[in-house]
């Protein structure tokens, strides 16, 4: 198999592949000089689009179909979001029917992709002693000689004055020790609740300064995997790698047979060998902890398993396109989410190429702000996707590091690296918005019982000592309000609870906490005050004002009915926060209520509707009254109401100030439905006709019943004028 190597022109403070003349050749010391192909290109021909090319005899054979449809014309041949706006157009018209062959061509490439296997690694390395022993102590030898340095700086109170020396350190045994341990420094390197600066500094330089393996074996595994020379494929590749991962590197090229520029990740050799020893040697320290650790009640053996799935995911390269077309699908149709495309015919098992994207790495401030970018608004929209990952589909993005989320020129917010991915069950997706609820009322019987959905707990588990636990955290916790919460404090703070009692943190909810304690590591950078739970509260608003899941529903009612009285705060609360989240819309917030009012389950909260309409109707017609009474001059109020100058009804300034406040408070909350953006006076046209429902008519019949008595009542009382108070099961404190 021949390899290709790049060579180029130099110039003095640039690049070499950014260089006035690139060449490609094969280096004499790997292929013997057998023959030599020469590009020269100007330093434009990298970034720009190349003109309509001949059809190559490539294992791309839609070649012709992608020329009709605009592949080859200036702008990069209809793939990339960052050339012209034909491009962008075009990349949606190539036909679906050979996208999908292209797809299974790739699929029968990576066919002998390796698969996780515990089993399988116990045969393997259980007949190697002598290697995982070398391997043991090589990890004990790295690890434990820096922690013996750390014992040694407390000792001599050298700490703080050693901290940047130690980072340094730490991230070279990282380096060292290879990918697995690359992986738990770059989870690090994104807490600043648990790491010091200078510890976050060193860190973050694993997210894509990792060492290179020689570029002849990675245009060898290029032409392996497609079967192809690699001057039929690109007409330019990047002499040396972009960036190098953890399990692989990344090099800038341009298509031939279009001029496309792409991104082509190649796998490092020899990856699975490291991985798969490393995984066999954790996996048994897991059963030692599950055996002799009894603080630590969840099943390490069965995260180690799930986490190790994950990665060797990542190996295969077909499996990480397939994930970024699904999660491209779901989510890429908000317009500040960017999701590059694949392209198959140029994929295999251990080799991804994907459309290039021009942007700056989330944690570099400096950089992102001279963009005239926020980063508080990136990773508040990141916050926002994933929860719309983990809440409302359910796929999502599991290593969400700094190296995988960029911030464009244009401000969208690209995700890259999907090899790890999973899901979320839809009972649980259902089960952690009912939780919040149920956290923001301080229900904390029910935040108990929401284990089982969650499936922390089995069934037959008693969660009533549970209960007090999690009342002497939260009731401290939320003191203030719950948007004050550093998401890391409840974390830990639950994690407290779970260690108590004889919980089981199922994979999935391992790799959310991770997700989300990621975003706000993000976020810690730009803002130490960042809550990640107040960026959050509009999208739970909105699921729980618009979403017609009944679980769903009846979490909304138990937010806004308490001890029978309606908190008319709690919903200008959730109506002020659903606005801030631009798919809220006022139409899809009033009918599923309407639909669960007038449904044969809904007696119980008919019965308070009715008795809370008759406080509002009754609230908007005194007030109005009161309005005239205040607006009529002194003289003629004193005549007309015939000397009374306390007012024209009788009752106490306390009761009237609630009403008013009241009616204020249902006129501000209209003003909000009013204002949304999606707001049509049509909305209420199918509103009208489910109130001909003949549910619906009686439902209309009792309110008017009770305001009619409520107001017989008040004339009665004022005829009388016998000083009264409304009692206190409907004076509501607002």
């Amino acid at each position: 198999m021949s390899c290709l190597a790049l060579s180029s022109t130099s110039t003095p403070g640039h690049p070499s592949w950014l260089s006035s003349h690139m060449k490609i050749s094969r280096p004499k010391d790997a292929c013997n000089q057998r023959w030599k192909v020469r590009i020269r290109r100007s330093r434009a021909a990298l970034v720009e689009a190349a003109r309509p090319r001949p059809a190559v005899p490539a294992i791309r054979d839609r070649t012709a179909d992608d020329k009709n449809n605009g592949a080859g014309a200036e702008g990069g041949g209809g793939y990339s979001y960052y050339s012209d706006s034909v491009s962008s157009s075009s990349s949606f018209t190539r036909d679906r029917t050979n996208d999908m062959q292209a797809e299974v061509r790739a699929m029968a490439r990576a066919a002998n992709a390796s698969v996780y296997s515990p089993q399988l690694l116990s045969i393997k390395y259980g007949s190697r002693p002598i290697k995982v022993l070398r391997r043991t102590l090589e990890t004990f030898i790295g690890l434990g000689s820096f922690a013996f340095k750390l014992w040694v700086d407390q000792l001599n109170s050298q700490v703080d004055q050693n901290k940047r020396l130690r980072a340094v350190e730490l991230r070279d045994i990282f380096t060292r020790l290879g990918p697995t341990f690359v992986k738990i420094g770059q989870g690090l390197s994104t807490r600043p609740d648990l790491c010091p600066p200078e510890y976050l500094e060193e860190l973050s330089e694993l997210q894509d300064a990792l060492p290179t393996f020689p570029d002849a074996e990675a245009f060898s595994c290029i032409e392996r995997e497609l079967g192809l020379p690699l001057d039929s494929i690109y007409s330019s590749i990047s002499p040396s790698p972009i960036a190098a991962a953890s399990l692989g590197q990344v090099y800038k090229a341009q298509l031939k047979y279009s001029g496309q520029i792409v991104a082509v990740k190649v796998q490092r050799p020899g990856i699975e060998e490291a991985i798969g020893l490393d995984f066999y040697l954790i996996r048994g320290l897991g059963f030692l902890i599950n055996k002799y650790v009894d603080i630590i009640s969840s099943d390490v053996v069965a995260l180690i398993d799930e986490f190790a799935r994950r990665v060797y995911q990542e190996l295969n390269y077909v499996q990480e396109g397939q994930n970024a077309r699904r999660f491209k699908k779901l989510y890429a149709d908000k317009e500040d989410v960017l999701v590059p495309d694949i392209f198959w015919d140029y994929t295999s098992g251990k080799v991804l190429t994907m459309e290039w994207v021009d942007g700056v790495k989330l944690n570099e401030q400096d950089a992102i702000e001279r963009q005239g970018l926020k980063v508080l608004d990136l990773v508040t929209t990141g916050i926002q996707c994933s929860l719309r990952q983990l809440l409302e589909y359910g796929y999502f993005h599991a290593d969400p590091h700094p190296g995988n989320l960029l911030a464009t020129p244009e401000g969208k917010l690209a995700f890259l690296d999907f090899g790890m991915m999973s899901e979320t069950p839809e009972e649980a997706r259902f089960a952690i918005i009912g939780h919040v609820v149920h956290m923001v009322n301080r229900d904390y019987e029910a935040m108990a019982r929401d284990y089982y959905a969650l499936d922390f707990l089995s069934p037959d588990v008693d969660v009533s000592p549970i209960v007090p636990a999690l009342r002497d955290f939260f009731d401290d916790a939320l003191n203030s309000t719950v948007s004050e919460l550093n998401f890391k404090t409840l974390v830990d703070g639950l994690g407290a609870v779970l260690y108590q009692y004889p919980f089981n943190v199922p994979a999935y909810y391992a790799l959310i906490l991770r997700s989300l304690t990621v975003l706000e590591g993000l976020a810690l950078y730009a803002d130490p005050n960042f809550k990640v739970l107040a960026a959050s509260y509009p999208y739970f608003a909105k699921r729980l004002l618009t979403d017609p899941n009944p679980y769903l529903r009846d979490a909304l009612i138990e937010l806004l009915f308490k001890d029978g009285k309606f908190r008319w705060n709690r919903l200008e609360n959730l109506l002020v926060q659903g606005k801030k989240d631009r798919d809220f819309s006022a139409k899809d917030a009033l009918q599923p209520v309407l639909k669960l009012l007038l449904g044969p389950d809904g007696e119980e909260l008919r019965a308070l509707v009715i008795k809370e309409a008759v406080r509002v109707t009754e609230a908007v017609i005194l007030g109005s009254v009161i309005d005239t009474y205040n607006s009529i001059p002194g003289l003629m109020r004193t005549f007309v109401f015939s000397g009374n100058a306390t007012g024209p009804l009788t009752m106490s300034d306390a009761e009237q100030e609630s009403m008013m406040q009241l009616r204020e408070q249902v006129f501000r909350i209209w003003g909000l439905l009013r204002s949304s953006e999606n707001f049509d006076p049509t909305l209420l046209q199918p509103i009208l006709q489910v109130l001909q429902e003949p549910e619906a008519r009686s439902l209309g019949g009792r309110v008017i019943g009770g305001i009619t008595q409520r107001l017989a009542a008040r004339l009665l009382q004022q005829v009388l004028r016998v000083p009264t108070t409304v009692p206190a099961s409907t004076s509501q404190a607002l």
